[in-house]
């Protein structure tokens, strides 16, 4: 049988795409859309054009608020419309709500199901032009294609809950963890070596992770390993960073080498400001990949993640996102209290592995393929 996987984002370096792939490709024919070349696992793969972003839709008609007419002149949704052919797929997955629309269009057989990875219509609820004019259309795509789907999954336990409050759907969560990975536990070092690896983004206020190791007492190292995301945000970090000789920027890893690189740290550090919904509640990639490089972890208060941080016992909270909050939990830290949470994470890592969270899908897509005629 056929599976339709219809991504607008680069395919080969999404974690979470990439799980789904590996997931089905040894039971159902994967077929892939998405941007970049084909991703290991997709027996054929339709490459949407990167000049045609998915958030550049139509600005007068999303104003006018005609949605119809503006989701159909997203060029990227056009593209796909023109060049993929519709009909020929058992059962489909739309990632995001972008994807959902098309994947109805290409009407695959026996139906779809919607991992929604983030709640949608407060991507990025900072932005005044965003919650004026793009969240009333994302709540369309939501009430008109995400509903027809069978079955819908997200990545935490809040954001599913307010999907069901807000639009009467009931997504299974699926966390954003990456496969088992079977690594030591390593001995603590001296100085306690503390890593971030993330996207550049300046909303996610790494500056703040600086200058945290630049005040702490505690005898710590912080090595960051950054994408240039934002090239000028980039270059502000490297300066800060040289002021420091605790810290170094390096350069990023690739996704496959990424937990490995990892478990050469002994903490793994991701304070999310708070600057949107989603920030607050994520349970970002990051989170689990320090588990499974059997990290200890340093967080900030975001409900979510300190919520699965303390049943676990594998870190600490900041009081706030601030660098003077962060500094106070450097302050604290000891060898011995990092040995023991490196170990907490040792015990974790089964659980917070993809092999104990894909299942939701698994049980998502097997549903629509038994449900064929």
């Amino acid at each position: 049988m056929k599976l339709l996987i219809v991504s607008f984002s680069r395919l080969e370096s999404d974690p979470r795409i990439r799980r789904q792939i590996d997931l089905f490709r040894d039971e159902w024919e994967v077929v892939t859309v998405g941007y970049g070349p084909a991703p290991d696992g997709s027996s054929l793969h339709y490459e949407v054009p990167e000049q045609y972003p998915i958030w550049r839709y139509p600005r007068a008609t999303m104003i006018l608020r005609m949605y119809r007419r503006t989701y159909d002149g997203n060029q990227a949704i056009a593209w796909v419309r023109q060049n993929v052919p519709a009909g020929e797929y058992d059962a489909a997955i739309a990632n995001d709500v972008d994807a959902a629309g098309i994947v109805t269009a290409l009407a695959p057989r026996n139906g779809f199901h919607a991992d929604l990875h983030e709640f949608a219509p407060l991507q990025n609820s900072e932005l005044l032009r965003f919650r004026l004019f793009v969240a009333p259309f994302i709540r369309w795509q939501l009430r008109t294609f995400v509903a027809q789907a069978a079955s819908t999954s997200t990545v935490g336990e809040s954001i599913a809950e307010r999907y069901h409050r807000e639009f009467g759907i009931d997504p299974v969560v699926v966390m954003n963890a990456p496969a088992l990975a079977d690594l030591p536990v390593r001995p603590v070092a001296d100085p306690i070596r503390i890593v971030h690896a993330g996207a550049a983004l300046r909303n996610r206020r790494i500056e703040v992770l600086i200058d945290a190791v630049a005040a702490t007492t505690s005898n710590v190292t912080l090595d960051l390993f950054l994408p240039p995301n934002d090239p000028g945000y980039l270059a502000e970090l490297r300066e800060r960073a040289a002021q420091t000789p605790r810290v170094r920027m390096l350069e990023p890893v690739p996704f496959d080498r990424l937990v490995e690189t990892l478990n050469q740290y002994d903490v793994g550090i991701h304070v999310l400001a708070s600057t949107n919904y989603n920030n607050t509640y994520a349970m970002p990639n990051k989170f689990f990949e320090y588990v499974q490089a059997r990290l200890g972890l340093v967080i900030g208060p975001s409900p979510e993640m300190k919520r699965n941080l303390e049943r676990y016992g594998i870190g600490g909270v900041a009081e706030g996102f601030d660098a003077a909050s962060v500094t106070r939990v450097l302050d604290g830290l000891s060898r011995e209290g990092v040995a023991a949470w490196k170990a907490a994470s040792d015990r974790a890592a089964p659980e917070l592995s993809a092999q104990a969270q894909v299942p939701g899908w698994k049980r998502a897509v097997d549903a629509l393929g038994a449900s064929r005629s």
